[in-house]
């Protein structure tokens, strides 16, 4: 039976969304978690029971955020933070959308760049005719 979207999910069920990489033995490396919540104040689970974490759907999308920038964008944790304390703080598609074009900027820019090499080289070969 699988819970609601707006359920409380225990911390491992968090490692399997944010599909954090497994152990050897098979362990989701909840410790990765954990550190990240001494690192980011904005992460902040519900602890019940024996110290058990579960984490609102508000939390994930946060880590989430979070992963993103660490792993995907490799981003520092300094700079993580600066994103985070930001008020105008982006949302996880706005990053994304525009380290993509970035990216395609960046693209564009080395075709150009090419181009303006070759068009260089064609007017050489053609003025030592």
């Amino acid at each position: 039976m699988d819970k609601s979207n707006s359920a409380y999910k225990t911390i491992g069920e968090v490692a399997r969304i944010l599909n954090l990489k497994s152990n050897d033995k098979g362990a989701l490396p909840t410790h990765v978690i954990r550190f990240w919540e001494t690192q980011f104040k904005q992460i902040k689970p519900k602890i019940l029971n024996s110290n058990r974490r579960y984490y609102d759907e508000k939390t994930i999308n946060l880590l989430k955020k979070v992963k993103f920038l660490l792993k995907d964008q490799g981003m520092t944790i300094k700079g993580v933070k600066k994103i985070l304390n930001n008020e105008d703080s982006l949302k996880l598609d706005e990053i994304a959308d525009k380290s993509i074009r970035t990216k395609n900027l960046r693209n564009k820019l080395l075709k150009i760049s090419n181009k303006l090499k070759e068009l260089k080289k064609w007017q050489k070969k053609r003025t030592l005719k």
